[in-house]
């Protein structure tokens, strides 16, 4: 837990790296043989998410800076993590 708070908490370009992971995988589906049958747009689901957990994260950052306790996060984690899992589940189903 450690590690995905170090990654993640306060770092939204390391966020938005993950949203371009994402995105960059939708479009390489959509581009090639192998997205075929497949549906790559359930990958912009999360790839949205990922980039609204940037923002958040810039404007905790901004507005709050000393803030150390981030309750949100119990919420935000998994619901980034199911919603993750499931667009991976499903475009390459």
């Amino acid at each position: 837990m450690e590690l995905l708070a170090s990654l993640f908490v306060g770092q939204p370009p390391n966020i938005l790296a993950v949203a371009a992971l994402f995105l960059g995988g939708c479009l390489i589906l959509r581009s090639t043989s192998f997205g075929a049958g497949r549906h790559p747009r359930v990958l912009l689901v999360a790839a949205g998410g990922w980039t609204l957990y940037a923002v958040l994260e810039w404007v905790v950052a901004v507005r709050t800076p000393e803030l150390n306790i981030r309750v949100d996060l119990f919420v935000i984690w998994p619901v980034l993590a199911v919603v993750s899992a499931w667009a991976l589940f499903r475009s390459l189903r």
